[in-house]
C-alpha cells in the first residue's frame, strides 16, 4: 500500500509533468512532428524560473518561462521551416544549443539552490497553512489551465488551421494557409507548455539542476500514450477528452514510479523502467487489436464448424 504522503507527491508530480504530456500532443499529435526540443526547453522554464524566483519574482518566472521556451520552439520552427532542417534534427539541434543558454541563465553554475527562496508554493503554503493540501492545488491548477487553455485555443480558427496541417498539410496550402506560421505557432505553444512545466517543478522541489531535463520527451510519451490507451481516445473527435488523456497519462505514470520506488528498485533502473513503460503502452492497441481479431476468429470458426455439424 502506498502512504498517503506518496499519493499525493505522484497526484502532484502527475500534474506538473501533464503539462510535458499536453505539449507532446499538440507537436506529436496534432502537428504531427517528434519535437526534440522538450529536454532542453523543460530546463530552460526551470532555470528560468529558479532566477526570477530568486530576484524576488517567483509568479513573474512562470510568464518569463513560458515566453523562454516559445522562443525556443520558434528557433526550431525557424530551422524547420525557413531552413529546411528536419524537424527531428531541427529539434536536437535547438535541444543541444539550449543546453549553454540554460547554463548562462543559471549564473554557469550546473545548480541552483532555492531552500531560502521565496516561490509561489511557500506563498501558497502561508496562506493556506502547512497542513493544507496547498502543493496539490497549486499543481493542479496548473494543470486545469494549461489543459484548458490548449482546447480552448485548438478550438479557434487559428488552432483548426494547426489541425489541419498535422492531418493533411497540402491541403492547407492548397487552401492558402502558410503551413510555416502554423507549424512556428504550434511549436511555439508546444514549447511553452514545456517550459512552464520546468518553471513549475523548479519551484515546487525549489531547486534546478542543468540535467532536470533530461529524458522529459520519455516521460512525456509515456504519460500520453498510457492516457490515450486507458481513456481508448484513438476513435474520439472530441479535443478536451484527448488533452485530459494526457492529464490522467501522466498521472498514472507517477503512481507506476512509485510503485517502482516503493518495491526499493535502485533509481538505476527508473530509466529502463521508463521505457518499458513506453513501449508496453505503444505496444498495448496492437496487442488488443490481435486478440480481438483471434477471438473474433475463433468465433467465426466454431459457428462455421456449427453450421457444418448441423447441415450434417
Amino acid at each position: 500500500m502506498l502512504s498517503s504522503a506518496i499519493v499525493f507527491n505522484a497526484l502532484e508530480l502527475g500534474c506538473v509533468y501533464s503539462l510535458v504530456a499536453l505539449a507532446l500532443f499538440l507537436s506529436f499529435r496534432v502537428l504531427n512532428i517528434a519535437d526534440m526540443t522538450t529536454n532542453g526547453a523543460f530546463a530552460l522554464g526551470a532555470a528560468v524560473s529558479a532566477t526570477a524566483a530568486i530576484a524576488g519574482h517567483p509568479f513573474l518566472g512562470f510568464v518569463l518561462a513560458m515566453l523562454a521556451g516559445a522562443a525556443a520552439g520558434f528557433v526550431t520552427a525557424f530551422l524547420q521551416t525557413r531552413m529546411g532542417v528536419p524537424s527531428i534534427l531541427a529539434g536536437i539541434v535547438t535541444d543541444t544549443g539550449l543546453y549553454t543558454v540554460n547554463l548562462a541563465v543559471m549564473g554557469y553554475s550546473s545548480n541552483v539552490p532555492m531552500l531560502k527562496t521565496v516561490t509561489a508554493f511557500t506563498i501558497a503554503r502561508d496562506l493556506m497553512g502547512e497542513d493544507s493540501p496547498y502543493e496539490l492545488l497549486l499543481t493542479g491548477f496548473f494543470a486545469l489551465f494549461g489543459c484548458g487553455m490548449l482546447v480552448l485555443f485548438l478550438g479557434t480558427r487559428l488552432g483548426l488551421s494547426i489541425r489541419a496541417t498535422g492531418d493533411n498539410a497540402d491541403m492547407v496550402r492548397a487552401s492558402s494557409i502558410n503551413t510555416a506560421f502554423t507549424v512556428t505557432v504550434g511549436l511555439c505553444l508546444s514549447n511553452a507548455l514545456t517550459a512552464l512545466g520546468g518553471s513549475v517543478l523548479a519551484q515546487y522541489q525549489r531547486s534546478v539542476d542543468i540535467s532536470i531535463g533530461n529524458s522529459m520527451v520519455v516521460i512525456g510519451l509515456a504519460s500520453l500514450i498510457i492516457g490515450e490507451t486507458l481513456l481508448g481516445t484513438a476513435r474520439s473527435s472530441r479535443m478536451w477528452f484527448k488533452a485530459l488523456a494526457a492529464l490522467v497519462g501522466s498521472v498514472v505514470y507517477r503512481f507506476i514510479i512509485a510503485l517502482a520506488l516503493r518495491a526499493h528498485l535502485p533509481a538505476e533502473y527508473l530509466k529502463l523502467v521508463s521505457a518499458i513503460i513506453v513501449a508496453l503502452a505503444i505496444a498495448a492497441p496492437t496487442v488488443k487489436a490481435n486478440i480481438a481479431f483471434r477471438r473474433g476468429r475463433a468465433r467465426a470458426q466454431a459457428a462455421l464448424e456449427q453450421q457444418e455439424g448441423g447441415q450434417a
